[in-house]
């Protein structure tokens, strides 16, 4: 029997099936994400086998060394932004993450998002509940159609090319930006472009799927911004800190693009400064994989990539 520290309470799809695996697991009982002192003091009560830290953990070199006997780090995210993938390295950590599990999770929400600032959903339910509708009028609440404007996606791996699909389906052109090539999504009739700055101009919306790295931090910037159309919109459910917030606060202010939604902020759970009053921004707290079978799916996986770890094999989604 192995010893695994889980750094805060996930479903319990994940931690049950460490158990039936025969495995002792010990979940943090605060209320919250664990600060860097908290969490290394937790690791360092016990000689745990493996760690299963969720995205709002940062992972580096100093809490590696919190515990040494653990060598299996299963990231509870697609994304490992948090984790220091050197440092790891260097010990000789192996890191996983649950991918696949909550494509269609991210891909409908971020339709979500999308149709909600189209039709400007939130807007009208927020007019509606404060008594300011009395009857039906020709030029209330003007959103924009999907069917024939162009979705410019910024990453085509497997959440963005399941919101191509999504998107095609709805009568959409899909134009998409990564660093290869998508040939099933050219088949279905995805145009790829070789430049960000092109699907920008080109783009009614602009759906942004890449993962956090140095090099796409802040990919869009003022000047990227700049670049869209004065109607175009855009949506985030990949990393906040893809997105300059203060750059796009001042444009969402000045009106040089019609609006934005995010689910992901660039000092989450901070937003940006006047982020919150605008009336063309849809707001929601990184929950683009917050449906039961997703995150039920990513406990799983998790949970799977340790106990195969453990059992002396490669696990499924090494990093």
């Amino acid at each position: 029997m192995k010893k695994i520290f889980v750094t805060r309470a996930i479903p319990r799809a994940g931690t049950d099936y460490l158990r039936a695996a025969g495995h002792e697991v010990i979940v943090s009982q605060k209320d919250g994400v664990l600060t860097k002192d908290e969490l290394i003091t937790a690791l360092q009560a016990e000689q745990y086998d493996a760690v299963l830290p969720l995205l709002t953990d940062h992972i580096d070199g100093e809490v590696f060394d919190a515990v040494p006997s653990a060598k299996i780090f299963a990231n509870y995210a697609v994304g490992f932004d948090n984790i220091d993938i050197l440092a790891a390295k260097e010990r000789g950590i192996t890191i996983t993450n649950t991918p696949g599990v909550l494509t269609q999770a991210v891909a409908e929400h971020t339709f979500a998002l999308l149709f909600a600032i189209a039709r400007r959903i939130p807007e009208s339910d927020r007019f509606t509940r404060a008594g300011k509708y009395v009857g039906w009028e020709p030029e209330l609440l003007i959103g924009t159609e999907l069917k024939e404007k162009t979705l410019g996606l910024l990453g085509a791996g497997r959440i963005g090319g399941e919101v191509a699909r999504i998107a095609l389906a709805f009568g959409m052109r899909v134009l998409y930006y990564d660093i290869a090539q998508n040939a099933p999504l050219d088949t279905l009739g995805a145009q790829y472009i070789e430049a960000v700055d092109e699907v920008l101009k080109k783009a009614d919306f602009v759906s942004v799927h890449v993962p956090l790295l140095p090099t796409t931090q802040h990919l869009m910037n003022a000047e990227r911004i700049a670049l869209m159309k004065p109607t175009a919109y855009l949506i985030n459910t990949s990393r906040g800190a893809v997105i300059d917030e203060v750059a796009l606060v001042a444009a969402l202010r000045a009106r040089t693009i019609a609006g934005a939604a995010l689910d992901v902020f660039e000092h989450e759970p901070k937003l940006a400064e006047g982020l919150a009053e605008l009336d063309n921004v849809v707001l929601t707290p990184h929950t683009a994989s917050a449906t039961k079978e997703a995150r039920d799916a990513m406990a799983i996986l998790a949970a799977e990539n340790i106990i195969t770890f453990l059992s002396g094999k490669t696990p499924p989604n090494r990093l």
